[in-house]
């Protein structure tokens, strides 16, 4: 196992990936989805300790601080708690400058908490060093996002399996198989000049994808897309999300929104329920 992987995890661990990590973390229990963040009925704080769920990626107590212009520091997260359950679409939703970005950076293992608990998949991954932030991260976390980050001499099969440029063996027929179910079976060696903005957003939801992660973090994935197209980017995230992959997207985009599960709001570092009853309401029947 890697070296961030501790060595002794309630419930076991669930085998190793390619690189020696696992790839897909230890069964740790961290509560059942009595918490808001996840479906109706309770804080976070009661359902970490009331039951037997395994979270995909959760946060307590979290906050995040950074050195101010003055004595007092700024704070971007206040005592957050968040979880996302495996099979989840939960989207944070708040204006500029509320903290989205930097809690999606914790949650993706690219930013540290000030202080509070990080897990992924139960294991505690709050003080990982970076080599282990990074292995952790490749295995079990994609990212998505509003601008898709492609590399513009590379083909479309060429930009999804750049995450595994390190490892052994060659991921060219997964990539070509993940671009043939986002409707890009056509589109293989197309750069991204020659694609449209929907295309680019699925090339970068399959790239998400090649290492098979338990979580999907996606960052105002719509953002640069028209309504239609930005719609049918939410039905490949419902698609994911059937195949029990965890999803939280950063966005304030309604339409997105109206896809999840569940909404929460953030503002000022601050995390709340959504006051979307239909939004709680899917997430108790689990329909999109």
């Amino acid at each position: 196992p890697g070296p961030w992987q501790t060595s002794a995890i309630p419930g076991g661990a669930r085998g190793l990936g390619a690189s020696g990590a696992p790839a897909s973390w230890g069964a740790g229990r961290l509560g059942s989805a009595c918490s808001w963040c996840c479906a109706p009925g309770g804080g976070l704080g009661s359902a970490l300790a009331c039951g037997d769920e395994v979270y995909s990626v959760s946060l307590r107590g979290v906050e995040k601080r950074y050195p101010g212009g003055g004595t007092e520091p700024v704070i971007a997260l206040d005592d957050v708690d968040f979880a996302v359950e495996p099979g989840s679409f939960v989207a944070v939703v708040g204006p500029s400058g509320s903290g989205k970005s930097t809690l999606l950076n914790v949650l993706g293992l690219l930013d540290d908490p000030t202080a509070g608990e990080r897990r992924l998949d139960g294991t505690d991954v709050t003080s990982l060093s970076v080599r282990e932030r990074t292995a952790a991260r490749k295995e079990s976390i994609g990212f998505v996002f509003q601008d898709f980050h492609l590399l513009p001499t590379l083909t479309a099969v060429e930009n999804v399996t750049l995450p595994t440029t390190f490892d052994s063996g060659t991921a060219d027929d997964r990539a070509a198989t993940l671009l043939d179910r986002f409707g890009l079976g056509d589109r293989l060696d197309h750069e991204p000049t020659e694609l449209s903005g929907g295309q680019k957003q699925r090339v970068a939801i399959a790239r998400s994808l090649i290492n098979d992660p338990a979580v999907l973090l996606a960052d105002e994935p719509t953002g640069n897309l028209d309504t239609e197209t930005g719609e049918s980017i939410l039905a490949e995230f419902e698609r994911v999300k059937r195949e029990g992959v965890a999803v939280a997207a950063v966005t304030p985009d309604p339409i997105v929104e109206s896809f999840a599960a569940r909404v929460v709001v953030l503002s000022d570092g601050v995390l709340s329920p959504g006051t979307d009853d239909e939004a709680s309401d899917r997430s108790v029947r689990g329909a999109p």
